[in-house]
Parts: C-alpha cells; structure tokens; sequence
C-alpha cells in the first residue's frame, strides 16, 4: 500500500465543560482548549501502526476549518504522520459539503485507503465518511474495531447491537473506527519539534470550486434543562401517586 489518508477534525476538548453562547448562536470557543476529534485521533493511530509495520508508504492527515487548526495538524504530525493539508475556511462544513472536500483531496492525494472517526464529538452527525465513500464510488466499513489488510483487501471487524461483524471490503476504501480499535500514543516533546519541520500544505476552500451551501442549517442551540431533584418514595402507591403529579402517567 503506498498512502493512507486521515481526517482530523478540531473540536473542544473532551474535557472541557461546553457552554452555549448568551445568544444561543452557538458554542462557546473563545479561550476554550481545542484538540484533535478523540475517534480521528484513533484512525490515525491506526494508520500509523498500519505504516510502521511495513504495510503503508505514507501517511497524510487533512483537516478543514480555520487557521487555528494549524494546531491540531502539527500534534497530527508529532504523532507521526508524514504530511499535513489544511483546507482553510472560516466556517465549519456540514457534513455533506465536508465530504465533497475530502473528496477533492481523495482526488489529489490518490490514497489506497481513508481513514476516519466514526464521528465527531461536537455535532454526532456520522455521516462524513459514509458520504465519502458514496461521492468516492468505492467500499465503506463503519465503527471498526479492528483492521487487517492482505494486499487489495481490508477485512473489517466492525460493531453492531447485536455484537461483532466480519466485513470484507476491496481497496481503496473508507473505514470509519469506534473507541476500541486502539489507544492513542502519547506526544513527546521531542517529536513536537520534529512536526514543526514536516510540510504542512495550506489550501484555501474558495480554490477548489466547492459550494459551500448547507443542505440545513441550524436556528439555535440551548443547553440541557437542568436536572430536576429526585424524590424519594416508600412504596409502589408512592411511586405512582408522584409520576401522576409529573404527569407522566
């Protein structure tokens, strides 16, 4: 195999406490950490021990957003990957149109296997990289929880509700992967600075002749209602009585 593509996507940090703006535009950003989507950040564990044992060439990391992912790219790259694209836009894609760039750097970069989250963490759509591999006209295996490659084919341990499912696919494909395909490494201080000299590639959205209109849009975001006390009762009447005064019987 010579490439394998991956995508990261900068979201806020899993274990950041998400505020929603006063206005209910949307999430809280300012001054809040940002980082590297955790199922991305599992695809390209993966992708890099698929290289390191011999079975890869190249591993190449694309994100699309602003600038500021710059910053997620460069611990892409500290983890080990070979390169690293930024499709530079000021607004975060819906997954259709996020798709259709990585489409675009499909196209490019001519990989023998794409490598993603099952989903990302800020909006849960799970819809990229099944619509990759629909626009890309080529196999998809989703929420993976193991991967083994054997020349032109990928077989595909995947999880379903009903538990594990053996799938079979012919490269290049899209593989989507769950939490339990591995555990990240751990960053070290030297491989920071190596990043900083790897090529990281900057390409502006409005060059790739990609509409950018969203199929739907969001009018407001509110946060959870805030949840209410419990209470305590003796007995099954007890327990009736109180969620007829919910209304919930």
């Amino acid at each position: 195999m010579d490439k394998i593509l991956v995508g990261l996507k900068r979201v806020v940090d899993y274990n950041v406490r998400v505020r929603v703006k006063s206005d209910g535009s949307g999430v809280e950003t300012d001054g809040v950490k940002m980082s590297i989507n955790p199922f991305d950040e599992i695809a390209l564990e993966e992708a890099l021990r698929i290289r390191d044992r011999g079975e890869a060439r190249e591993v190449v990391v694309v994100s699309i957003g602003p600038s500021d992912a710059q910053q997620q790219l460069r611990t892409g790259l500290a983890m080990g990957a070979d390169r690293a694209i930024l499709v530079e836009t000021s607004s975060a894609p819906d997954p259709l149109t996020g798709a259709r760039i990585l489409l675009e750097m499909v196209n490019r970069e001519k990989p023998d296997l794409v490598i993603l989250g099952k989903q990302a963490i800020d909006n849960d759509n799970s819809q990229t990289g099944q619509m990759l591999a629909a626009l890309w006209g080529r196999p998809q295996a989703t929420f993976a929880s193991k991967l083994a490659l054997d020349g032109t084919k990928a077989t595909v341990t995947r999880e379903v509700d009903s538990g594990l499912e053996l799938l079979e696919v012919d490269l290049p494909a899209v593989v989507t992967v769950d939490l339990r395909m591995n555990e990240p490494r751990y960053v070290k201080l030297p491989d920071i600075m190596k990043a900083k000299k790897k090529p990281l590639d900057q390409i502006a959205l409005a060059s790739l002749g990609i509409s950018t209109g969203a199929v739907a849009s969001v009018t407001a975001f509110e946060p959870p209602q805030q949840r209410q006390k419990g209470v305590m009762v003796s007995d099954v009447a007890g327990l009736v009585a109180a969620m007829k005064d919910k209304g919930l019987l």
